[in-house]
Parts: structure tokens; sequence; C-alpha cells
């Protein structure tokens, strides 16, 4: 007997939204499974934007079928808000209420009863390490403060999945990683993360997959390792104790570009296991000795700019 696979928490199929004569979103197809963060990359106009606004029921698409945490985006919009959180580019906090006072408020809007939201604010303060601000008003708060309590407003709800469009702008080097270690916490719990940013680092470090949107289409998805070895440049760099290495090495693989003063030899490789073990393997098999090896492949920077075209305007 075989089992079911678990549903995904986003599905979407020829995803489409014009304004007027501009196509934002032309045909996209999106596949989140449960419990992975899922990151959108693409330049400013892309639609990036555009696309968690409909995800999350904040705008409508123009054609296509989605399901998010397995409801009908168009037939039961109001399961899909019950189930999602969004935490945008702005944070939605009240500068007016101190950081407790904007948690019951979002406890009163999920009509939790007065006991079940204090205890949620309480759990929330003390989850993203707000107990010592939680009675100072949040005009008051840094900005990495702000961050923390947008989302956990956004967590109140106990949410399946989260959309988070560029958590992060703003933040300072410790309060972005901060943030990241949040993420991470909150998928080991079972959350699933929809996240677009403008920090490529950031996507490499979080995301499970990644997509890259480049004028309404995915130009291309993976793993940010699978998405790196699509682009030319990658290399291992062989380096040797004496010019005799050097030479053999030189006389077996051939297309290595030579470096007689640092006596390394540079081989292109997509940087996979597979070619490294064949490189390993002809090298070995001719004894010759390797006094270091380095893998270099493509960033996810080079990946961008390679797949985009950022010549777009609307977002």
């Amino acid at each position: 007997m075989t089992s079911t696979p678990p549903r995904p928490a986003i599905a979407a199929t020829g995803l489409r939204k014009s304004f007027g004569d501009q196509v934002v979103l032309d045909g996209i197809d999106l596949h989140v499974p449960r419990g992975t963060v899922f990151s959108l990359l693409g330049a400013n106009g892309a639609g990036k934007t555009t696309t968690v606004r409909i995800l999350s029921t904040l705008s409508s698409a123009d054609a296509g079928d989605v399901r998010v945490a397995g409801h009908d985006l168009a037939r039961e919009p109001d399961a899909v808000r019950a189930a999602i959180g969004v935490t945008g580019q702005f944070s939605a906090v009240d500068n007016l209420l101190t950081g407790a006072e904007n948690l019951q408020l979002m406890a009163n809007l999920h009509h939790l009863d007065r006991g079940a939201g204090r205890r949620r604010a309480a759990q929330l303060l003390d989850r993203f390490d707000l107990t010592e601000a939680a009675g100072k008003p949040a005009a008051t708060y840094s900005g990495g403060m702000r961050r923390r309590l947008d989302l956990a407003m956004t967590l109140v709800g106990n949410p399946q999945v989260i959309f988070l469009d560029e958590p992060t702008t703003g933040l300072d080097p410790r309060s972005r990683r901060t943030m990241w270690q949040i993420i991470r916490d909150l998928v080991a719990g079972g959350v699933t993360i929809f996240l677009t940013t403008q920090y490529l680092e950031e996507a490499d470090e979080l995301a499970d997959r990644i997509a890259v949107l480049d004028r309404g289409r995915v130009v291309a998805e993976g793993t940010a390792e699978e998405l790196k070895r699509r682009i030319p440049g990658g290399h291992v760099r062989l380096r040797f104790a004496d010019p005799g290495g050097l030479d053999a090495a030189m006389s077996v693989l051939g297309r290595a570009v030579r470096d007689n003063d640092a006596l390394a030899l540079r081989v292109p490789s997509d940087g996979s296991l597979r070619s490294l073990r064949d490189l390993i393997g002809r090298l070995d098999d001719r004894a010759i000795e390797v006094d270091e090896l380095s893998v270099h492949t493509p960033d996810l920077d080079d990946v961008f700019l390679a797949l985009t075209d950022q010549k777009v305007t609307v977002r």
C-alpha cells in the first residue's frame, strides 16, 4: 500500500496578473512543500510583492489555480486567511502602543479571550526576547526589536504558512542574523516560510528551494547549489608542492589553466560530487600528489545577474 504524499503548503499553476497593458505575472507555477523555506528572488519590479499579495488574499489574480494550506484561494479566501500570517516590508506595529498592547490587540482580532490573549502575548514576548521592553511604547524600539515584534504579532494566530516580504530590510547584520535564527526555529516547528528578499546571502543561508522571477516568469528553480551549478565559472583549484607534480597533473587534465608562480592549476568544474570524484580518481590513478584542493562555484549574485533582466519598473 503506497502512502499519499503530503499536500504542499502552496501550489500555484498558471498564475497571471496584469495592470493595464503591463504583464506582471505571466503564468507562473509554484510548489512549496510544508515545513520548508521557499525564497522568491527577482529584481525590483519582477513581480515578487505582487505574488505575495495574491497568495495572501490581498490582491486577486487574473488567472490561475492556487491552493494555500490546502484551501482554494478563490473559493475559500477566509480559510486561507485563517491559516496564514503576513509580515510585509514595512512594520505593522502601532508606535503609540506598548509591545504587550500590540500583541493583545492582535489577540483580540483573533477572538482570543482575555486570559488566553495575555498568555499568548507573554509567550511571544518571551520567545522574541521582548519581555523587558513589553511595557514600553513601540516607538522606542530599535529596528531589530520592531521587526521581532512585527513577526510576533503575525504568530498570535499560530499560522501554518508565513509570508515574509523582505523581512530584514534595513536591519544591521546582528539583527538580521537574529531574524534568521527565528525563521529557522519556526520551520523546525513545522511552519512554512515564503520569503522574498533583496539579500542573496539570506536566500542562500535560509532557503530549501529558490525560484528566480524575471519579467513575470520563473526562469529557474532549485536548491541554491543546483542554481549555482547552472552558471559557468565553477572550477577546482589544485596546488602542488613542486613543479614536477604540476607538470604531471597538467598532462593528465589537459583543459586546466596553469599558474606557474603559485604551482597551481584551475580546472573547470560544476562543483558536483561526481565531477570532483572523477577529477581525484584521474590524479590518483597516476599517483599524482595534490598539496591543496579547493572548490570554487559561482554564488547567488552570479546566478541572479545571469538569469534576470533588471530593466523592469512595475512591482
